[in-house]
């Protein structure tokens, strides 16, 4: 295992149904306290009525539980992250295949997902899909995760000139996934095998589309004007930032801020909980500070029109 450079990690997760009338959306997040590492997991679904929101709920799920798991090795983990990742989003994917046959959907549902991990100073990550996850670095926001979708085939059609800028930036086909968890084989996966360096001041986000309504300079506005406020602070200033649009196309919203600042003072920590439950969240309102999950204990639900729903996957055997 390379060498342990302590860093801690403020991280909270937040929603936003924005005008869309399911939330398609799920993340959660586990950064132990003085623990040195820490993940989230996001996905965005896809499928239409009542199959979205189950999809993304499996993949968060399962791979939550599969992280949590292979991540009580952290040496281990972070020696063999790719093979162990990548088995763990194909049971990911399995699970979704297993649930549409059970139902017998005659909808493709299906999933986007990302999922950074983090160990110190270094940042690996698994995505599917165009979920993007950003470093925000000295005022600049960077996408470090692949785009599985048509829109970098379209902007190199318009770099090459064979289609203008206005072309491009309303092709009818922009949004179509080229990669994407479905029960199918994933033509792409994006998994790193090499980390990205961090560094004191960094914030990671990783995000639904949705947030991408925002302009990257809209984005690197509010970080720069709130980086130095908590993480739970920043979420709910992007949700605003993103509210203010009032776009009546508004996607929803899901994202985990992380900010990575200086060694863990464990007499200085707060009482927040470590682990983070996905759910559906006003506007205004974030994950973390009302949570009164013990840190042992993980519940992922949906609260909705129906009320609240405890999904629970799991692959694993006991032993």
């Amino acid at each position: 295992m390379r060498p342990l450079v302590e860093l801690n990690y403020d991280a909270a997760s937040a929603l936003s149904l924005g005008r869309r009338e399911r939330q398609e959306d799920s993340v959660a997040a586990d950064f132990p306290v003085g623990a040195g590492h820490g993940f989230a997991v996001l996905a965005d679904g896809m499928g239409g009525h009542a199959a979205g929101d189950i999809a993304s709920q499996i993949a968060v799920t399962e791979m939550f539980s599969e992280l949590k798991m292979l991540i009580s090795d952290p040496e281990q983990l972070e020696e063999n992250f790719d093979a162990d990742l990548r088995n763990a989003l194909r049971g990911v994917n399995a699970c979704i295949n297993h649930y549409a046959k059970q139902e017998a959907n005659d909808s493709v549902m299906g999933s986007t997902l990302v999922a950074p991990v983090l160990f110190g100073d270094r940042l690996y990550w698994i995505s599917v899909g165009d979920s993007p996850l950003f470093l925000f670095r000295d005022g600049k926001l960077l996408r470090l995760n692949e785009d599985h979708s048509m829109a970098p085939e379209i902007d190199r059609m318009h770099s090459q000139g064979l289609i203008d800028g206005d072309d491009a930036e309303n092709h009818p086909d922009r949004q179509c996934l080229t990669s994407v968890l479905i029960g199918k084989e994933i033509p792409k996966i994006d998994c790193t095998t090499e980390p990205v360096g961090l560094q004191q001041g960094d914030i990671v986000i990783a995000a639904s589309d949705g947030i991408q309504f925002l302009t990257e300079a809209q984005i690197e506005e509010v970080l720069a004007t709130r980086g130095e406020r908590p993480s739970v602070e920043i979420s709910a200033a992007l949700l605003r930032e993103i509210k203010a649009l009032d776009d009546p196309d508004q996607d929803n919203v899901s994202l985990c801020v992380i900010k990575v600042t200086g060694p863990p003072d464990i007499a200085a920590t707060d009482d927040r909980p470590t682990t983070e439950a996905a759910g559906t969240l006003s506007d205004d309102t974030q994950s973390g500070d009302a949570a009164e999950t013990p840190p042992a204990v993980t519940v992922l639900a949906r609260t909705g029109s129906a009320g609240t729903r405890v999904l629970c996957v799991s692959r694993k055997a006991q032993g």
